[in-house]
C-alpha cells in the first residue's frame, strides 16, 4: 500500500478532532455529575432541617399536652376532694350562689328590701299579717264599741302568765303553774247584794271577798258610806273568808282624794283585813260626772294621793280599772308601785302589763248569792304576802 503525506495529515487532523470532542463530553459529564451531587446535598440538608424543626415542634406539643394533662389531673384531684374527701358544705362555698348574689347585688338595696317584704307579706295569712302589723300594740275596745290600737310601753313590766293554764270549773276560775293551783277565787260585793250566805260561798270555792266601803257622789260630790259594809265585813270574817275593800272615787282635787282615803281608814279601825284597799275611779255610763273634765295627769294625781295615804296607814294598796282606763286614763308609769286589779270580762285577758287580780265576769252565779255577782281571780295569795 502506498502512504501519502496528504492522507496522513488528513487522518491526524481527524483523530485530533475526535479526541477533543470526547474530552469535552467527558468534562461536561463530570461537571454535571458534580452539580447533581451538590444539588442533592443541599436538598438533603434542607430536609434534615425541616425534619428537625418538625421534631422540635412535636416535642413542644407533647410537653404542652403533658402539662395540660397534669393540670387537668390536679384540678380533677381538687374537685374530687370537694366531692368526696372534704368536709365543706355548700354554704361554705361562695361559688355555688355567685350568680344569684351578682344578680341580687345588681339591684338597688331599696328594691331588694321591698321585694323581700312583699314576698313575706304574700306568704302570711290575714291573721298572721294582722298580728305582725300590731305586734307592738294592744287593742282597746271603748265604751262605744270602737276599736283602737295603742302602742305597748316597753318600760312597763309585762304580765308573764301562761293563760293556757287557766281552768274554768262551772263559775269558778283557777290558775295553775307546774300543775299546782296558785290562784285564789273571790267575789266583790256592795249593797246591791242584799242577802249573802258567806258559809255557802266558801263551800262553793270562794276564798276572798272584796267589800265596798263607800263612794263619793258623781254629781254633788258628797261622801256616801255603803249601807251594807259593816254587815258584809262581819259575816265574811265569821265565815273565815279573806277580806279586801274598795272605794268608788270621784275626787277632783288631791285634798278630796285624801279625804276619801281617811274615810276608808276610819271604817277599818276595828277590823283586820289581809287583802288590799282598792282605789276605784270610773266614768259614769250614760251620764256626766264631776271627773269628766279631769286630765290624765289629774286623774293620776287623785289616785296617787289616795293610795299614798292608805299605804302610810299600813294597808296593802291596789288600783282598779278596765283596760281602757288603766292604759289611757291614768299614767301607769307613775302608779307602777301599786298592784293592779284588772276588770275585763273575757275568757282570757289581753292586758299586756302585769296585773295581780282579774275581774273576769259580771254575771257570775254562785250558791249563797241571789242574782248575779262579779267573779274575781287573784294570782297572789295576799294572806301570805
Amino acid at each position: 500500500m502506498r502512504f501519502e503525506q496528504d492522507d496522513y495529515e488528513s487522518d491526524g487532523r481527524k483523530n485530533s478532532l475526535v479526541m477533543t470532542t470526547i474530552a469535552t463530553i467527558i468534562a461536561l459529564f463530570v461537571l454535571i455529575f458534580i452539580m447533581v451531587l451538590f444539588l442533592n446535598k443541599d436538598i438533603l440538608e434542607k430536609k434534615q432541617k425541616t425534619k428537625g424543626t418538625d421534631i422540635s415542634a412535636t416535642e413542644e406539643q407533647i410537653a404542652s399536652l403533658e402539662s395540660e394533662t397534669s393540670q387537668t389531673e390536679s384540678n380533677s384531684s381538687e374537685l374530687e376532694d370537694y366531692v368526696s374527701g372534704s368536709t365543706l358544705t355548700s354554704d361554705e362555698l361562695d361559688f355555688w350562689d355567685m350568680y344569684d348574689k351578682e344578680n341580687e347585688n345588681s339591684k338597688p338595696e331599696g328594691e331588694v328590701q321591698q321585694y323581700e317584704k312583699k314576698q313575706a307579706e304574700e306568704e302570711k295569712t290575714p291573721e298572721e299579717a294582722l298580728v305582725e302589723e300590731h305586734k307592738n300594740q294592744t287593742k282597746i275596745l271603748g265604751e262605744d264599741g270602737a276599736e283602737e290600737w295603742v302602742p305597748i310601753n316597753p318600760y312597763l313590766t309585762k304580765n308573764t302568765y301562761h293563760l293556757s293554764n287557766l281552768v274554768l270549773k262551772g263559775s269558778v276560775m283557777e290558775y295553775y303553774e307546774d300543775s299546782k293551783k296558785i290562784s285564789r277565787m273571790g267575789i266583790d260585793i256592795s249593797k246591791e247584794q242584799e242577802e249573802i250566805d258567806f258559809v255557802k260561798l266558801k263551800k262553793a270555792g270562794i276564798e276572798f271577798v272584796m267589800i265596798k266601803v263607800g263612794a263619793r257622789g258623781y254629781g254633788g260630790g258628797q261622801l256616801i258610806p255603803d249601807e251594807k259594809f259593816k254587815e258584809h265585813l262581819e259575816k265574811a270574817q265569821s265565815a273565815g273568808l279573806s277580806i279586801g275593800v274598795y272605794f268608788f272615787s270621784q275626787a277632783v282635787t288631791e285634798a278630796e282624794a285624801v279625804e276619801e282615803a281617811n274615810m276608808v281608814i276610819e271604817s277599818l279601825k276595828d277590823s283586820t283585813i289581809t287583802y288590799p284597799v282598792v282605789y276605784d275611779m270610773e266614768e259614769i255610763k250614760g251620764d256626766t260626772s264631776r271627773i269628766d273634765t279631769l286630765s290624765k295627769e289629774a286623774k293620776t294625781k287623785m289616785a296617787q294621793a289616795f293610795l299614798t295615804t292608805i299605804k302610810q296607814a299600813g294597808y296593802k294598796t291596789m288600783i282598779y280599772g278596765n283596760k281602757e282606763w288603766l292604759i289611757k286614763k291614768v299614767n301607769l308609769s307613775t302608779l307602777s308601785e301599786y298592784d293592779i286589779w284588772l276588770s275585763q270580762e273575757a275568757d282570757v285577758p289581753d292586758y299586756p302589763y302585769k296585773f295581780n287580780m282579774w275581774q273576769y265576769s259580771f254575771r257570775g252565779e254562785l250558791d249563797g248569792v241571789s242574782g248575779k255577782v262579779d267573779l274575781n281571780l287573784s294570782f297572789v295569795d295576799y294572806d301570805a304576802k
